[in-house]
């Protein structure tokens, strides 16, 4: 059955700037400059903190305080009343935020529920685990994001690997990724036309410094001018790969939020009371051992078997994908049109703050359906391993 009580008021939702790792954003504390993104973000949209009943906050990468999560940022928004979890799930932390969000409605336990998502990959936590039992005494460290990014407990391979071995087993090769990567920097150009229009649809500035020395950043950083002829001379990332670091995506800083609540409630809190944005369904799936970017496929499929609709009813597919192979091999495994999924950009060239990443995803899946007069949307993404979820939207 699909999801039936679960609402996004038309323009609730936003997203920063995303930048890339060690850039503008990079000494911030992700939760704090999430705060201050909502707050700007809330009183520009016309919704009272007062409106909300509950808060899911999602991130992967501790900061400072982050034990106190979603009551904080509650607090620090001018909701100190209200509270709720934080939740992690790698970079499907947005489509579990969402998906729990709505759970909660169709519970009938919330009404007006807000999701923010936030991370930053630069200057991550150093984590010391004492062991007394170790040699000389000595315990273990780790750091968060590089060292998760390198090495998967469960299937004992980096990341990037999972890209390799899926370009490998599907046959998928070094040219093609140039070629889909080259394609999807031209649909972020499309979002950069007319002074940013499409993004200005979302995307709020934020505010960085201390005291009167403030500046602000208002559009994403780090992507690079790209071409066929740099992308060729790229050599790839690992030895007899075909992955380069041009059709991979980056390390980035930033945060998004959403207002998910009732019907009723989307009505009053829309800014535009004509159009109905409604979250249909979700799923997530998991393959065997390293196999991530494949995982995408099942996820989808069930995310639109809980909807009640087929692949060929979406007017808009977009996806989380961190690799260009990812895209590649969804569009052979589905049918999915490779040239025209990805509208307006998507996190291969704007970059991967894990936590937010997939809530902007879907933000600009609402703002391409808008655009294209209303109809069906597909999210879906892959998430650390071998796992992936997927959310279905509709724009009315």
């Amino acid at each position: 059955m699909p999801l039936e009580k679960a609402f996004i008021p038309y323009g609730a939702y936003w997203s920063s700037p995303f930048c890339r790792w060690q850039g503008s954003l990079a000494e911030q504390n992700a939760i704090e400059l999430a705060a201050r993104t909502a707050t700007a973000a809330l009183e520009a949209r016309n919704v009272a903190p007062e409106a909300l009943d509950s808060l899911i906050l999602g991130y992967t990468v501790p900061q400072k305080h982050s034990f106190y999560g979603a009551p904080w940022l509650a607090g620090m928004i001018g909701a100190p009343t209200i509270a709720g979890a934080s939740v992690a799930q790698a970079c499907a932390t947005s489509a579990r935020v969402l998906a729990s969000a709505a759970l909660e409605l169709e519970a009938g336990q919330r009404q007006c529920v807000l999701g923010v998502c936030c991370d930053r990959t630069s200057n991550g936590p150093h984590i010391y685990y004492p062991n007394p039992k170790g040699p000389g005494g000595m315990g273990e460290a780790e750091n968060p994001v590089w060292d998760n990014f390198g090495h998967d407990p469960w299937a004992k391979n980096a990341m990037i690997d999972t890209a390799e071995l899926l370009a490998k087993q599907a046959g998928i090769t070094r040219e093609e990724q140039d070629a889909i990567t080259l394609r999807r920097h031209e649909q972020y150009g499309e979002a950069l036309a007319d002074d940013r229009a499409f993004q200005r649809r979302y995307m709020v500035p934020v505010q960085i410094g201390k005291g009167r020395k403030t500046t602000a950043v208002e559009a994403d950083e780090g992507i690079h001018p790209t071409t066929a002829e740099g992308l060729a001379k790229l050599r790839p990332v690992t030895p007899e790969g075909s992955v380069t670091f041009g059709t991979q995506t980056h390390p980035a800083d930033g945060n998004a939020g959403v207002v998910v609540c009732t019907r009723e409630r989307a009505r009053e809190l829309s800014r535009d009371g004509k159009l109905t944005v409604r979250l249909l369904g979700y799923g997530e799936a998991r393959l065997e051992r390293g196999r991530m970017p494949a995982a995408t496929v099942p996820a989808a499929s069930r995310a639109l078997a809980h909807a009640g609709i087929r692949l060929e009813d979406c007017k808009v597919v977009k996806t989380h994908n961190p690799f260009a192979a990812n895209d590649i091999y969804f569009s052979r495994e589905t049918g999915a049109d490779l040239d025209a999924m990805n509208p307006y950009g998507s996190p291969l060239i704007y970059g991967h703050p894990q936590g937010p990443t997939g809530l902007r995803v879907v933000i600009e899946t609402i703002e391409a359906l808008v655009l294209a007069g209303g109809g069906l949307g597909l999210f879906t993404g892959c998430a650390a391993g071998d796992t992936a979820m997927a959310l279905v939207v509709r724009v009315d």
